[in-house]
């Protein structure tokens, strides 16, 4: 039970900006993080919803609404995801050989194809919360970060990862097939829980997995392997979709 402890403090340490007291690294817990990322997505989308909800209380202009609720998966995440979006648009946008994208990948210096890609997510992110509709439901954003993280965890655990990425090696080895069918299931279960409580709104979560799945295949595809990178980069895309299905439908 312990080590299951020791897993969800260091999930939420690694994939958010949250405060934890329980911050010490154990490396056999390392392969269990991944089971955390739906809790981990729960925390971040009820902090989420909650802040729209005061804003909607609050009566603020929309654009303020807007710009607020556009920022906060970027500061509660730390800009981990974002992180890797802009490394992967990077290396996936040089068209170059697939050695020489692996090696943009990992060149921390940041390009032009990046300042572009992630200049245009923030201003749609921001363009369709400050346009949302009034009856937009909140509860919506729970689900988004929920749905998203799951997929990305059925991702990293199920795909043939980079040599050089974090998720190759020991961690493979610490992954089991009981892994992939709980999150299966949690996947399932909140999909469908959305639309129960959300009626046409539970779309967001289809949104964010076909948007999750559309960009995994465009990095995989381009650099032969699964990253955290790349799981990122598709995590950001997806919560965009998300995000478009609650402002508009």
């Amino acid at each position: 039970m312990k080590k299951y402890f020791r897993a969800f403090m260091m999930s939420i340490t690694m994939f958010s900006a949250i405060p934890c007291p329980f911050h010490k690294w154990d490396e056999e817990s390392r392969p269990l993080m991944t089971l955390f990322l739906p809790f981990v997505g729960a925390i971040i989308g009820g902090l989420w919803a909650l802040t729209a909800f005061l804003l909607r209380l609050a009566q603020l202009p929309p654009l303020v609404c807007g710009i607020i609720l556009c920022a906060f998966p970027f500061i509660l995440t730390g800009g981990i995801h974002a992180d890797g979006f802009l490394d992967t648009v990077d290396a996936v946008k040089s068209w170059r050989d697939v050695e020489e994208r692996r090696r943009i990948l990992k060149d921390p210096h940041v390009g032009s194809f990046a300042v572009i890609g992630i200049c245009l997510l923030i201003l749609a992110q921001f363009a369709l919360f400050a346009s949302a509709k009034d009856t937009a439901n909140v509860f919506t954003l729970i689900f988004i970060p929920v749905v998203s993280r799951t997929v990305a965890a059925i991702c990293v655990t199920v795909l043939r990862p980079l040599s050089v990425s974090e998720y190759s090696g020991a961690y493979r080895k610490g992954v089991k097939k009981s892994h992939v069918v709980y999150l299966s299931v949690v996947l399932t279960v909140a999909v469908a829980l959305g639309f129960v409580l959300l009626n046409f709104q539970g779309f967001a979560s289809v949104a964010v997995v076909a948007g999750y799945l559309l960009y995994l295949l465009r990095g995989f595809r381009s650099l032969d392997g699964m990253s955290g990178d790349i799981s990122g980069y598709a995590l950001t895309f997806a919560e965009l979709c998300g995000i478009a299905v609650y402002a508009l439908v």
